[in-house]
C-alpha cells in the first residue's frame, strides 16, 4: 500500500488535502505541521513513498528538513510561494501545485508519480508556466516615534483600517501605523497569501485561527493575534474567500 504523509502547518489545508487524497483512494499515514515535527517523524519511521509538503512552515521552510535528515521520498509541493519552484525541482519533486489545489491537478500530479517520469525539467518553461511575479512587496517599512523598521511580509498577519488609519499587525502581536490606505496596500500583496475580507481587513491565511458561522450566512473570523473588533467576511466576498481557502 502506498505510504503518504502531509507536511503542512495550516491544519485546515492539511485536512482538505487529506480529503482530496481519499477521493483518489489514498490514505494518509501522518499529517505533520512543522520542520521539527517532520524531522522527528522521519527519524522514527521508514521513508514514505510520497510526501505532500508546503514550503513555508511555522518554524522554517521545508528545505530545512534536508539539513537534518536525508529525504529519499518523492515530493509533491503544495504552496502559495511560487518563487521556490526552481529550488523545489532540484530535489526529488514530482510536481509543484499552487494553492488552492484543484482535484484534477492533484490527479495529474499523482499520475506523474505513478508513471515515475524522471524527465529533465525545463527551468525556463517552469518559470513561464508558474508566471513568477516579483512585483509584490517583500518588505514593508514602518515608523514609530523616531525609529524606522523594515518588516518582512512573511511576518505580517494582517492589515486593518480604523479611524482612517491603516495598521500593520505582525504574528508576534506588534502593531504599527502604515501610511497607506488599504486600497493601495491590497495591490502590493500577493493575492495567493493575503485576502481582503471586507473594507476594514486584509489578512494572511496563516492568521486565521478559526471560522464560525455568523448571521445572514456570513462568516466570523477568529484571528491570531486576536483583535478587539469582530472580523466578519463581507457577504459579497464569501464565495471568493472560500475559493481562496480552497473550501
Amino acid at each position: 500500500m502506498l505510504r503518504v504523509i502531509i507536511i503542512e502547518d495550516e491544519k485546515p489545508a492539511a485536512r482538505r488535502l487529506q480529503r482530496m487524497l481519499a477521493k483518489e483512494k489514498i490514505l494518509v499515514s501522518a499529517m505533520l505541521h512543522s520542520v521539527s515535527e517532520a524531522v522527528s517523524w522521519l527519524k522514527q519511521h521508514p521513508a514514505p513513498d510520497l510526501i505532500f509538503a508546503d514550503i513555508q512552515l511555522s518554524d522554517g521552510i521545508f528545505f530545512d528538513i534536508f539539513k537534518q535528515i536525508p529525504v529519499q521520498s518523492a515530493i509533491i509541493f503544495t504552496t502559495a510561494y511560487d518563487q521556490y519552484a526552481i529550488r523545489a525541482f532540484k530535489l526529488n519533486s514530482i510536481d509543484y501545485l499552487l494553492k488552492p489545489v484543484k482535484q484534477d491537478e492533484l490527479r495529474f500530479a499523482l499520475d506523474k508519480f505513478y508513471n515515475n517520469t524522471n524527465k529533465e525539467v525545463d527551468i525556463q518553461q517552469l518559470i513561464s508556466t508558474l508566471k513568477l511575479d516579483n512585483s509584490y512587496k517583500k518588505r514593508f517599512g514602518v515608523q514609530y516615534g523616531t525609529h524606522l523598521q523594515s518588516i518582512p511580509v512573511e511576518e505580517i498577519a494582517y492589515f486593518y483600517s480604523q479611524d482612517k488609519t491603516t495598521w500593520l499587525v505582525t504574528y508576534s502581536g506588534e502593531e504599527f501605523i502604515y501610511d497607506q490606505a488599504l486600497e493601495k496596500v491590497e495591490k502590493q500583496l500577493n493575492p495567493e497569501v493575503f485576502f481582503r475580507i471586507n473594507r476594514q481587513f486584509i489578512l494572511s491565511s496563516k492568521a486565521i485561527k478559526d471560522m464560525v458561522q455568523y448571521t445572514n450566512s456570513r462568516l466570523k473570523i477568529i484571528l491570531h493575534p486576536v483583535t478587539q473588533t469582530d472580523v466578519i467576511v463581507a457577504r459579497e466576498r464569501i464565495k471568493d474567500f472560500k475559493n481562496w481557502l480552497g473550501l
